[in-house]
């Protein structure tokens, strides 16, 4: 067979090497250099992952409306968790892959760029609402509001829940803990990768990952519920998991043969742990108090759930063409959860309180979800796209 003009430059290539004793090799990637080869490869958008943050607030909305359609609804932010702790770690990992170190003001600049202006427009609508009527959802406004933008409300609510439960602004705890977290794990995550081997910042994670168990089963006593599920630290294991996630794929090579049996139980994985989710969002009271179940759950169950999502996160990932995938991927799911899922979040508790002192019954779920919609259309058009695009000019 004839020689082409590449096997011939590869053969001079390879009798070069052997004259001077050395082997040429490409030079390797910024992320292989480093132990994570692949963190580069997956730091873009799933759609999947973005059509289950739409499903994720979609329970939780129905949650906060009426509790005994899904009693407990509230694992749905356990979720968010999770999804959050993966692709904010992706993202850090994919940056440290390319240029050996994590910018921390310019990430702190990104995530105040993406929360705080839409948090601030919900802010000002329930201190007006407080101060131009006598509506009681509204009572206690400036304290709620003091706490939200400061992201103390889950501090507070963990350390006197008779005290002090939130008013309009109550289910800005889980943007406490999730801030809160993001204030120590970049500073955590760049110090592993740049004292330790990549391998020992996988194992480091995985350790992280029981240590908030394990306080739980310190901590538990009946009450002690408010201060467990408060906790940015016993709440941790569900955005360290989504993290590990990402520590773990951003350590497989391409050709690695470890991905194709990963890839393949993630995805026969994924369905049966969305399953499991949807059966405890349905039947089991998370936030009530069901005896043994209660116990279970404040100590090994969130981190149970935390596992369960993981999983699925996993498998929406390593198979983008799946059923579940493309179901969870279709554009109207993406696109909400990519666009509007952090405005519904903010905005459905405030209308659900507006909806709940006008003394609306009839029609009170659909009544939630038009207006909650309207709202967060409002806020992603006019507060969040103008900041977002000023964050990707920045992070450019």
């Amino acid at each position: 067979m004839a020689s082409t003009p590449d096997s011939t430059a590869e053969a001079a290539t390879e009798r070069s090497a052997a004259v001077t004793g050395r082997r040429h090799t490409a030079p390797a990637a910024p992320g292989a250099r480093r132990g994570f080869p692949s963190a580069t490869l997956h730091d873009s958008r799933v759609d999947a992952l973005d059509g289950l943050r739409t499903l994720a607030v979609a329970l939780v909305l129905v949650y906060h409306v009426d509790r005994t359609l899904v009693p407990g609804g509230s694992i749905a932010v356990d979720v968010f968790f999770t999804i959050s702790g993966f692709v904010i770690t992706r993202q850090l990992l994919a940056e440290y892959s390319r240029t050996g170190t994590l910018a921390l003001l310019p990430f702190y600049r990104r995530r105040w760029l993406r929360l705080v202006p839409a948090l601030l427009a919900v802010c000002a609508a329930c201190l007006v609402l407080a101060t131009t009527t006598s509506l009681w959802g509204f009572d206690g406004s400036w304290q709620a509001v003091g706490l939200a933008v400061t992201f103390l409300t889950n501090v507070f609510r963990a350390a006197d829940p008779e005290a002090y439960m939130g008013g309009p602004l109550a289910h800005t705890w889980s943007l406490g803990v999730e801030e809160q977290f993001y204030l120590l794990w970049p500073l955590l995550l760049l110090g592993l990768l740049r004292r330790l081997r990549a391998r020992t910042v996988l194992l480091c994670t995985a350790a992280l990952c029981v240590l908030p168990f394990l306080w739980r089963c310190v901590l538990w006593h009946p009450d002690a519920v408010h201060r467990i599920y408060n906790g940015t630290d016993t709440r941790a294991d569900e955005l360290l998991a989504g993290a590990l996630v990402a520590v773990v794929l951003a350590r497989l090579r391409q050709d690695d043969p470890r991905l194709g049996p990963l890839r393949v139980w993630a995805g026969r994985l994924a369905l049966p742990a969305l399953a499991v989710l949807a059966l405890v969002a349905w039947k089991v009271p998370v936030t009530g108090s069901a005896g043994l179940w209660t116990v279970l759950w404040y100590t090994g169950g969130i981190l149970a759930v935390a596992a369960l999502s993981a999983t699925l996160v996993a498998g929406l990932e390593l198979r983008p063409d799946g059923l579940l995938s493309r179901l969870l991927g279709c554009a109207p799911l993406a696109w909400t959860g990519r666009n509007l899922s952090y405005g519904i979040y903010l905005w459905h508790y405030p209308v659900v309180r507006l909806l709940a002192s006008l003394d609306v019954e009839v029609g009170l779920l659909t009544g939630t979800v038009v207006l909650t919609m309207a709202m967060a259309l409002l806020s992603y058009y006019l507060v969040e796209r103008p900041f977002l695009r000023r964050a990707r000019r920045h992070r450019t």
